[in-house]
């Protein structure tokens, strides 16, 4: 049998086309006589390398958010702290109770008045050249302005004065006793009205009720803002009358006293062991801290 070179060839081309499928790619069998620069073909050769990098490219930005939200959250709490405020109470200090003024001196001790006495002598018959002049009987009409005595005494007429009467004792006079008025408002008491449970109680009220924020929301700069708070405390530990004495600003004296009049009646003052109408005064202190 004969072969022509054509067939040879052919041949050949089909041994070599068998022997590179082993070690060809699958797309390039998949595209084998196919366009290759239609698109496809370069598409899927190209696909496994762009998906490492979008897999790289997304790992990198979640990694990019997890840092930037980690310093966002730090700096935040750094911030937040430094501008935590603080209630410090400071104890009003009691006026000090004056002294008494001293008694008055007793007053110079008045000797009474002399009053003129005449001697009764009573009668008895005797010469004239005997009667001595001290026990001379004196007319009736000259004993009408006197007092009748033993003995005769010079002195002011008896026009119905009475000597005052001789006390015995220390000599001392002492001032008459005022009673105290125990439903007037008392500003210097012994026990003074306090918060019940007493400091203890009073500071853990401030701090559950008491906005300590409010100066740093309103703009107040790093500083101490103390109001003094005045209010009566009556003889039933109810709370009426509440005022501040000073505005530091930074709505720091509406909320001293809104939290004075939102709390629970306190002690009565007392005095002389009664209650008593009290004037109390307290200061708050609003602490802003530097950042």
């Amino acid at each position: 049998m004969e072969f022509s070179e054509r067939d040879i060839t052919n041949k050949d081309t089909e041994i070599m086309d068998v022997s590179k499928i082993l070690s060809a790619d699958i797309l390039d069998i998949i595209f084998e006589g196919r366009n290759k620069e239609y698109g496809a073909y370069d598409l899927r050769k190209t696909y496994e390398k762009r998906l490492k990098t979008a897999l790289i490219g997304m790992i990198v930005v979640c990694a990019l958010l997890v840092i930037g939200s980690v310093i966002a959250n730090s700096a935040g709490n750094k911030k937040g702290q430094q501008v935590v405020q603080d209630v410090n109470l400071e104890a009003m200090k009691q006026e000090e109770k004056k002294p008494e003024p001293p008694p008055p001196p007793p007053p110079p001790k008045q000797e009474p008045p002399k009053v003129e006495i005449t001697k009764f002598t009573p009668p008895k018959i005797v010469k004239d050249e005997e009667v001595k002049e001290k026990d001379e009987i004196k007319e009736v009409e000259k004993l009408e302005d006197t007092k009748i005595g033993t003995v005769n005494q010079e002195g002011t007429k008896d026009e119905g004065i009475v000597a005052p009467p001789v006390e015995s004792g220390t000599g001392k006079v002492q001032a008459p006793k005022q009673e105290e008025d125990y439903d007037k408002v008392f500003t210097v008491v012994q026990i003074p009205a306090e918060f019940p449970g007493g400091l203890p109680a009073w500071t853990k009220y401030l701090e559950r009720n008491l906005n300590r924020d409010l100066p740093v929301n309103n703009g107040a700069p790093p500083a101490k803002y103390t109001v003094v708070v005045s209010f009566i405390v009556d003889k039933t530990g109810a709370i009426s009358e509440v005022q501040a004495e000073n505005d530091p600003g930074y709505g720091t004296k509406e909320e001293a006293v809104r939290v004075i009049k939102k709390g629970p009646a306190w002690k009565a003052a007392v005095q002389n062991g009664r209650n008593v109408i009290y004037r109390h005064k307290q200061s708050i202190t609003f602490q802003v801290s530097e950042e």
